[in-house]
């Protein structure tokens, strides 16, 4: 089974002109460890002095911080964060990625109001517990991460695990001489790095506080897409989410039809960027079309390895206006099933011998690193890879609806434990 993933390249910057030097990378490292938190929920916390709020280049009021899980177990933190602006209150909600033990996840907000007076209120902590293991994506802190004059950074990370991991993010503080700007992202597409691989990165601060950048600190990364969006369609909440360093997108709107999206976006750096839109599909035969103000623009369409739909392409510097995404069909998703159609159509291509072993194989690894099936084992290497024929049973009757996806997750489940089927 072959993955599909998108192929965007985006561009890169590089300054000559070296601001910065290894004691303010030092100094970095130091704000972070002595961090006092004033926004905490036992170990997890936001750093008082990395939740701050400012104006971005379009006006738009922004606010930023850095979550911390100090636990000995991974969470899904969710944060809420509210602004008073003439006696109304405005309040943004976002359930973040699972941050692993000992790990800190950035995020930023932006609320699209017209607010003249806002004062930040102290945000809104909550997690839940999961299971999630720390990305093995290192910086490399070497002479190779610097500052520039401009206030952009360069660095290099490095796949320090045994799979190949799709779609990183680097993400870190950025601060000005004594208090904390903003948050960075990397703006280019990495689409993925493969175990030992070194890839370049950079992050650039928002165009309105550039002058004032002294230095990055608190690095981090994760591999999911984290900007979720709620559209009214078919009289319910059709939920998605984007990928877009730098470009922000709100207020979507679907037509009479329900076939066509309107969101308003715009790019407020001076370089071009991409958008990543994921929507989980309602037929799985959707056609999607782009358009910028009533102009079709190239895109990509693909999907990914849970099923869902991504529609891609690139975005101009300084690019503001109203994209459309067409192609949609009537309703709103089914409720997505625990494991994805692929490893379910790869199910019934080997109970029917249509492919080998080794390759229904990757959709039960798929399982286990995704922690879908939930056991306590490690990989092996590929050449030991083994299931019995009589396994194809219970696969086929999946297949055919004979049994549900729990029934089929505990079978398998059961076969790993008793190294009946060894991955």
């Amino acid at each position: 089974m072959k993955n599909l993933h998108l192929d965007l390249k985006t561009l890169f910057i590089h300054s000559k002109i070296i601001k910065s030097n290894y004691l303010l990378l030092a100094l970095g490292f130091f704000v972070c460890i002595i961090a006092t938190p004033e926004i905490s929920f036992g170990e997890v916390f936001i750093p008082s002095h990395e939740y701050v709020s400012y104006f971005d280049s379009n006006g738009i009021y922004t606010v930023v911080g850095n979550v911390k899980n100090n636990l000995e177990y991974a969470i899904i933190p969710t944060i809420t964060v509210s602004v008073e602006n003439n006696s109304q209150i405005f309040s943004k909600t976002i359930q973040h990625v699972p941050l692993a033990p000992g790990t800190e996840i950035p995020f930023k907000i932006k609320f699209f109001e017209k607010l003249d007076n806002p004062i930040l209120l102290p945000a809104d902590l909550f997690f839940e517990r999961t299971l999630q293991q720390e990305l093995p994506i290192a910086i490399l802190y070497d002479e190779t991460l610097i500052t520039y004059d401009d206030g952009h950074l360069t660095g290099r990370i490095q796949n320090n695990g045994d799979v190949t991991i799709y779609n990183p993010k680097v993400f870190a503080v950025i601060h000005g001489y004594e208090k904390v700007l903003d948050i960075g992202q990397n703006m280019e597409l990495i689409e993925k790095i493969e175990p030992g691989e070194i890839v370049n990165f950079s992050m650039y601060p928002d165009p309105s506080i550039t002058d004032d950048v002294y230095y990055y600190s608190c690095f981090g990364t994760m591999d999911t897409t984290v900007v979720p969006v709620t559209a009214k369609k078919s009289g319910g909440d059709f939920d998605f989410r984007y990928d877009s360093p730098g470009i922000w997108y709100h207020n979507p709107v679907f037509d009479d039809t329900d076939t066509k999206m309107s969101i308003i976006g715009y790019n407020s750096f001076p370089l071009e960027g991409y958008a990543n839109f994921e929507f989980s599909p309602i037929s799985g035969e959707e056609k999607f079309d782009v358009k910028l103000d009533g102009e079709p623009i190239k895109f990509i369409q693909s999907m990914n390895e849970m099923g869902a739909w991504h529609v891609a392409f690139t975005v101009d510097p300084l690019a503001q206006g109203t994209w459309e995404i067409s192609g949609f069909e009537n309703g709103l998703p089914p409720d997505v099933p625990k494991v994805p159609i692929w490893i379910k159509q790869s199910g019934d291509w080997w109970s029917t011998n249509q492919i080998t072993n080794s390759e229904f194989l990757e959709g039960i690894q798929f399982l286990i690193e995704k922690q879908i099936i939930e056991i306590p084992l490690e990989m092996s290497s590929e050449t030991q890879w083994s299931i019995p024929t009589w396994a194809k049973t219970p696969v086929g009757w999946w297949y055919e609806e004979k049994i549900t996806d729990d029934e089929f997750l505990n079978i398998i489940e059961n076969l790993l434990k008793r190294e009946i089927i060894i991955v």
